[in-house]
């Protein structure tokens, strides 16, 4: 019975047709080989018809500039206080060597995040201190598109210097960053947050601060921290949730919207002991993160057509494998990576460009360096 309900699930979902949560909990929750594998090939499918067969790439640097961070999430391993042994703040020299190394290795993109520094401020504000990042790097290398600072970060920011997100977001927008990554969504749903990261900014702030950037221009990034304490409900009302929000980018036609899809499968294998406990493991469960790919694909994939898995978390070879279950892009080089890989994760911290082109290549499919923005060469 269950398999004649996921095939007519399935069927209408390659006709086209978006599919409701119920339907979404019902693939999740299929543990029967056959139903398995129909997922899958759905979502390759339909990632076949949305975006082609090529996957793409960009050549990316990851500038996590503090781990000073006044927040205290229950599975993060980053974070450090003041003084605390491992704390660590970059001065400008420091981030602009780390932006000469990225352009010299062909990046066309510095990503850039940091814990929540209170001192993290200039003449006593915040955004003075951000901006300060972004123009330290932009006036050395106006052409690299900055992806940078969360909807967390932009909360934190208004909340030190009395603004709303709208100032925030449009200052750091005319200072030169280009698109704003949607991490610290975690799982969208308040009961989640509540025991994973209490002093985070709510469900509903998160979806408004990413809304604002769309209205302002501002392209953003998706992402779902996967594998912990969520139920499959509460994994499709987090995809629900970012499908909405795209819908209401694209129906009141803003000028930027959500650019990808990248699920955050959770390392804990150094994450504070009382979740790790709770979860009871210490690196992502594969099978899990696969069928959850596919399913992220099939839900979202009509809104969100670039969907990219972690090769940090889930190790080359499981990012590769993703690649069938509805993935069309492998992620970018990084050049290191902190946040994850001091979680205990066992994929890297960098990756070379022929690496990622073998890993592409070993699937029988071609691959094409992109762009931030998914612009590819060619391409305006």
């Amino acid at each position: 019975m269950t398999t004649k309900i996921v095939d007519s699930i399935l069927e209408r979902v390659l006709l086209g047709d978006d599919i409701s949560t119920t339907e979404g909990v019902v693939l999740l929750q299929q543990t029967n080989p056959d139903a398995i594998a129909a997922i899958r090939n759905t979502a390759n499918q339909l990632r076949q018809t949305q975006v082609g067969e090529t996957v793409t790439y960009v050549i990316n640097r990851n500038i996590n500039f503090t781990n000073i961070c006044e927040q205290h999430c229950s599975f993060c391993a980053f974070r450090r206080d003041v003084g605390e042994d491992g704390s660590y703040w970059l001065d400008w020299e420091q981030i602009l060597a780390k932006a000469t190394d990225a352009v010299q290795r062909g990046a066309t993109e510095i990503c850039m995040q940091g814990g929540l520094h209170p001192q993290a401020k200039l003449h006593g504000k915040s955004l003075s201190y951000y901006l300060q990042l972004v123009k330290t790097i932009k006036d050395e290398f106006p052409q690299l598109h900055f992806h940078a600072f969360s909807p967390q970060e932009v909360q934190f920011i208004a909340r030190e210097d009395g603004l709303n997100y709208a100032k925030v977001i449009a200052a750091l927008r005319d200072a030169g960053v280009g698109s704003m990554p949607g991490t610290a969504a975690e799982i969208l749903d308040d009961q989640v947050r509540r025991i994973l990261c209490p002093e985070k900014l709510d469900t509903a702030t998160w979806l408004e601060i990413v809304s604002t950037a769309h209205q302002l221009g501002m392209p953003t990034t998706s992402t779902m921290l996967s594998g912990h304490i969520e139920t499959p409900q509460q994994q499709i009302r987090h995809l629900s949730e970012l499908r909405s929000l795209q819908q209401n980018a694209i129906e009141r036609q803003y000028p930027a919207k959500i650019t990808e899809f990248i699920l955050l499968p959770f390392v804990g294998q150094e994450a504070p002991k009382p979740l790790r406990r709770r979860v009871g493991r210490d690196q992502p469960i594969l099978t899990d993160a696969l069928l959850l790919t596919a399913v992220a694909r099939i839900f979202l994939g009509n809104e969100i057509p670039n969907h990219q898995p972690s090769w940090v978390k889930l190790g080359l070879a499981g990012a590769t494998e993703a690649l069938n279950w509805g993935c069309n892009d492998i992620g970018g080089t990084l050049m290191e990576e902190h946040i994850t890989t001091m979680a205990g994760a066992q994929g890297g911290t960098c990756m070379e460009v022929e690496t990622l082109q073998a890993a592409i290549k070993s699937l029988g499919r071609p691959y094409q360096q992109r762009d931030t923005l998914y612009h590819t060469r060619g391409q305006e």
